[in-house]
């Protein structure tokens, strides 16, 4: 038997250029002060240089099924790698804050192409008895990338020099172009006029809305500026929805809703990866402001988070076979909301060794849950519905992983308007009341999974589909 097939190596790509979207869009944020120190300028202004490349991604993230299926998924995907890597070169080129926009610009529309068509490529033709295992290799850097970007941005700004945070793409960009050309098809498909309208509304709506969210984290003065600007997005996109339905050649479609099981990842799916996009932003601020901990200590134990995602992957596919979804969902959903609670009782009297078990535990809850959303979202979408399910999809994530860190600078600000404390110095107290309120979050999300049936699911587990059928 083959340990290592295409299909793996096929996984194992989009895993990658998946990585380097998701540790670029973090990689930068502790890098900031050294960068603004070359720049000459404030390193609050550099914070455009994270939204830009968000807004960017966003952007075009609903035009990635379209144009895979109109000039070839390889075609794009190639050309998306090749974007991504120059815009990267250009990155570390920059002597400006207007250049340094500008590529990151250029780097988010290179990442909206990737990543999306990437995983089309992979879901696609994939047979519904491999897609938990192939899932389970393509959601690796979902989990590991926002925890390893602080971490390994810090160190390359402080040991080596902050152009290398981008120069490093150069390398796997050229790997991933050459495995390209050898692994994926140039698979097409017939499409109808391009759906400008449609684009428009979705992308710049979703923009708007993203933009408003980085807004209102990074400019809590601006309270109503940064609400216009989210409600202006919210319009565009509710515009959006009711363009698509009515369109003869919508840009991608709401089918997939249909299915009980897409509906899941949606909604109970979207709270609970708010609550967990929450943790790699809340935990290292708690460590630093409410522990006393230093930068490199924080991220060293934040490191733990990253072990647990690891430790659980080989048990994932025997636990569903097991338990069927709908038991581990809302089993793992409380465990979740206990992983936060348990954050909340840490004191200054807390061994690191202690901390850094609850950060273990919490990362192998994470990763079996996110694993477990993106099996299930694919497991009743037929093949034809693929692409509009993963636009659909890989834009609700995008959205989700914003809306983690809003949430969590919102929590924040909440706890120290109750406690009576000063915004700029939170203490312990404040971070307890933010990861209770974050586990309240986890909690909801599990409503969704009550309401699953026990075979929902079933469909790509294999060992379970045996059982039935020898039933």
């Amino acid at each position: 038997m083959k340990l290592f097939n295409k299909e793996s190596a096929t996984a194992l790509l989009v895993a990658g250029a998946l990585f380097m979207e998701i540790l670029d869009a973090t990689v930068i944020t502790t890098a900031l002060p050294v960068i603004a120190a070359d720049f000459n300028i404030p390193a609050a202004h550099l914070s455009i240089g994270v939204s830009a490349y968000l807004v960017a991604v966003t952007l075009f993230i609903p035009l990635s099924g379209y144009v895979a299926d109109r000039f070839g998924a390889r075609t794009i995907f190639l050309a998306a790698i090749a974007v991504f890597t120059l815009a990267s070169v250009l990155c570390g080129l920059s002597t400006s804050l207007i250049e340094f926009t500008l590529a990151r610009i250029l780097q988010g529309v290179g990442g909206a192409m990737m990543v999306p068509v990437g995983r089309l490529v992979v879901l696609r033709d994939l047979p519904k008895e491999k897609l938990v295992k192939t899932v389970a290799i393509i959601t690796w850097p979902a989990l590991s990338a926002p925890i390893l970007g602080p971490v390994l941005g810090g160190y390359i700004a402080t040991h080596l020099s902050w152009q290398w945070i981008f120069y490093m793409n150069i390398p796997l960009g050229i790997l991933a172009i050459i495995a390209s050309m050898y692994l994926l098809k140039n698979t097409k498909a017939n499409v109808g006029r391009f759906d400008l309208k449609g684009f428009l509304l979705t992308g710049i709506g979703f923009a708007f809305f993203m933009a408003g969210i980085e807004y209102l984290a990074s400019a809590t003065d601006a309270l109503f500026v940064a609400i216009g600007i989210i409600l202006v997005g919210l319009i565009l996109m509710l515009l959006a929805i009711r363009h698509v339905k009515r369109a003869e050649f919508p840009l991608f479609s709401f089918e997939a809703m249909a299915h009980r099981t897409f509906r899941l990842s949606v909604y109970g799916g979207s709270v609970v990866r708010v609550a967990l996009g929450s943790a790699p932003f809340l935990v290292p601020l708690m460590l630093q402001l409410g522990l006393g901990y230093t930068p490199v200590e924080a991220g060293t134990l934040l490191l733990w988070l990253f072990a647990g995602n690891l430790a659980i992957k080989p048990a994932t596919t025997w636990i569903m076979n097991s338990f069927g979804f709908k038991r581990v969902l809302i089993a793992n959903g409380i465990l979740i909301s206990l992983g936060f609670i348990a954050l909340a009782c840490i004191t200054h009297t807390t061994a690191s060794t202690t901390i850094g078990v609850i950060l273990f535990i919490n990362g192998m809850t994470r990763s079996m849950h996110l694993t477990l959303l993106n099996t299930i979202a694919f497991a009743d979408v037929p093949t034809n519905k693929m692409r509009d399910a993963n636009t659909l999809g890989a834009i609700l994530m995008q959205m989700n992983r914003g809306l983690g860190i809003t949430l969590s600078a919102l929590a924040i600000a909440v706890a120290t308007f109750i406690l009576d404390q000063t915004p700029s110095s939170p203490n312990l107290d404040t971070f307890v009341l933010a990861m209770l309120f974050m586990a309240c979050v986890a909690l909801v999300s599990i409503a969704d999974s009550l309401l699953l049936s026990k075979e929902d699911g079933d469909s790509v587990l294999n060992k379970r589909k045996a059982k039935k059928q020898e039933a």
